[in-house]
């Protein structure tokens, strides 16, 4: 058991350092997406926001079904997925707000951004990179989350 429970806080561990890494990369440099056909749009927000009706309900199973292969070989269950996402997506599995923004185009993938408000009130900015499948079926690459700059006087 506590060998197990180490297992996981390593790859938890693991993946938010993924994580911040690539947050911290997410820059003014966002592009507009190439052409994305108004249908792609609408199917990419309603996968996420399915995902997100998933978290609400704590179904594992249908969250983990909107991630993309890789994601899936990285977690291998729903049940460690879900667990990573209660410890390290506060912001996206228990949102107080969640309003779609614009498509933007962030290290080659079609990324769907996010306003978010977390459980514990504060705003963040959530990237959601995108891939599509041969079947025509979008799925989640992951999520980015980056707080928004804070200025001083």
């Amino acid at each position: 058991m506590v060998r197990r429970l180490a297992s996981i806080g390593l790859i938890v561990g693991l993946i938010l350092c993924l994580v911040l890494s690539a947050a911290a990369q997410v820059s003014p440099g966002e592009m507009p997406p190439a052409e994305v056909l108004p249908a792609d749009r609408a199917a990419i927000r309603e996968t996420i926001q399915a995902q997100l009706d998933a978290f609400r309900r704590d179904d594992g199973e249908t969250a983990f079904g909107f991630a993309s292969p890789t994601i899936q070989s990285l977690f291998g269950t729903p049940e460690l997925f879900m667990q990573m996402v209660r410890q390290g997506y506060r912001p996206v599995y228990r949102p107080q707000v969640f309003e779609f923004r614009e498509l933007v185009t962030l290290h080659g993938l079609v990324t769907q951004k996010v306003h978010v408000v977390g459980p514990d009130g504060r705003p963040a900015t959530a990237y959601y990179p995108m891939s599509q499948g041969p079947d025509g079926r979008w799925r989640i690459e992951g999520c980015y989350l980056q707080a928004p700059d804070e200025h001083q006087a």
